[in-house]
């Protein structure tokens, strides 16, 4: 048996990465708590060394040596300390240390008064340290071999969490492939990535998605946490950054960087806008977005569940920039209201339900892409939309018909 355990701890050193002194600490912390709740008491500070190779153990009572403290005064000590813990408390606030340093203290399970020292050693001294032998029965030498067998297996569970913790740190802001297992009671659904089951939110999920179990998606990996439970994962598909992460994935040209993705507004599971640019002439970037034929643009579509989506060209000039985001619509001019942080876009009457978009859509996507609150007036019957209204009161004011959803 005490060869198994010698190996299991190599094992878990040499596969798992910890530090053999780790787990053997760990090892020794458990028979000393196995002994003093089965054979001792607990005031008792237990220092146990274990040698898995034959599985033989010694074990010490440590205790510090202060002065004699009459009982007496302990007493009237304790009484003081609840009285002024309770003064605190009315105050709302906790004791300090600062506040309790006149008292004498004696704590039992790591301490020893001066007289009762002397009785197991003559000359001992004040602030000393003793540590005294402790007789290990049969039966706990026969426990401790599985007594450490329990902790490694602990040890290595552990191990295991914080591998996946540390992959995981490392796909932050990435796109991870998985399988939907089922749906929680609070409407999240848990996914499966293998070594660990993720979570996606009801609030990062889209409603017009179906996460039928058994399903593989791809999800964005929001964040990385350690719970009391192992490492929670956090994914989304609603998350604007998985735009970026797709577009990172699917077209060479943003992953090395020469096309440089300059912002994105999503309305999950309806519409992107995604603004791109270049410092190189020879590369068209929307170009290069799009792909032979529709062939990369089409990658990503079916990655984002069927989400359209918009390549529009950065431009640093607002009034350019603020044309391109309203396309599919014409726009005939754009005027500034740099205070107020306006803009005014016109446009042909033929072109204003284009510009709006389905109950809005088109001008709020505009308007979190270029940061501008953009208005848009219909020149031929002067009707006028804000991208700060609501979808309602945009329905009123525009008919929306098919042309809008293209």
């Amino acid at each position: 048996m005490s060869s198994e355990v010698a190996k299991s701890i190599q094992y878990i050193c040499d596969e798992k990465g910890i530090d053999y002194d780790i787990v053997m600490e760990a090892i020794e912390s458990a028979l000393g708590a196995a002994y003093r709740k089965d054979f001792g008491h607990r005031q008792q500070n237990i220092k146990v060394k274990f040698d898995p190779e034959t599985a033989d153990m010694h074990m010490w009572d440590v205790k510090i040596v202060v002065e004699d403290i009459e009982e007496e005064a302990l007493l009237a000590a304790q009484e003081e300390l609840a009285k002024r813990r309770e003064k605190a408390s009315e105050e709302g606030r906790e004791l300090t240390e600062e506040e309790t340093e006149d008292l004498p203290r004696f704590n039992p399970k790591v301490e020893m008064m001066l007289t009762e020292a002397k009785e197991l050693k003559k000359d001992v001294t004040v602030g000393e340290t003793l540590e005294i032998p402790l007789e290990i029965p049969g039966d706990f030498g026969r426990m401790a071999a599985q007594t450490a067998k329990q902790v490694i297996i602990q040890k290595l569970r552990e191990a295991e969490r914080i591998n996946v913790f540390e992959d995981f740190q490392d796909q932050v802001g990435h796109i991870v492939q998985a399988t939907i297992q089922r749906k929680d009671r609070q409407g999240n659904i848990l996914v499966d990535l293998g070594k660990i089951t993720g979570l996606l939110p009801q609030n990062e999920q889209i409603q017009k998605e179906f996460y039928r179990p058994g399903i593989r998606m791809k999800f964005f990996v929001s964040s990385v946490g350690m719970g009391p439970r192992g490492p929670e994962i956090l994914l989304s598909r609603s998350h604007e950054d998985m735009v970026r992460a797709v577009f990172e994935q699917e077209i060479p040209e943003i992953a090395n960087g020469e096309v440089i993705i300059k912002g994105i507004a999503r309305d999950p599971g309806f519409r992107s806008k995604v603004a791109v640019s270049t410092d190189d002439e020879s590369i068209d970037p929307i170009g290069s977005c799009i792909g032979q034929r529709g062939s990369r643009i089409t990658v990503i579509i079916e990655e984002l569940g069927g989400e359209k989506v918009d390549i529009i060209q950065y431009n640093e000039n607002s009034e350019e920039y603020i044309k391109e985001a309203l396309s599919p619509a014409k726009v005939t001019s754009v005027e500034l209201h740099e205070e107020e942080k306006i803009a005014v876009a016109s446009v042909a009457e033929d072109q204003f339900s284009l510009a709006i978009g389905k109950a809005g859509q088109n001008v709020r996507l505009a308007a979190a892409l270029t940061g501008w609150q953009i208005n848009v007036v219909d020149l031929g019957e002067g009707k006028e939309v804000s991208s700060e209204e609501s979808q309602e009161e945009i329905v009123e004011k525009v008919e929306v018909n098919h042309e809008t959803e293209k």
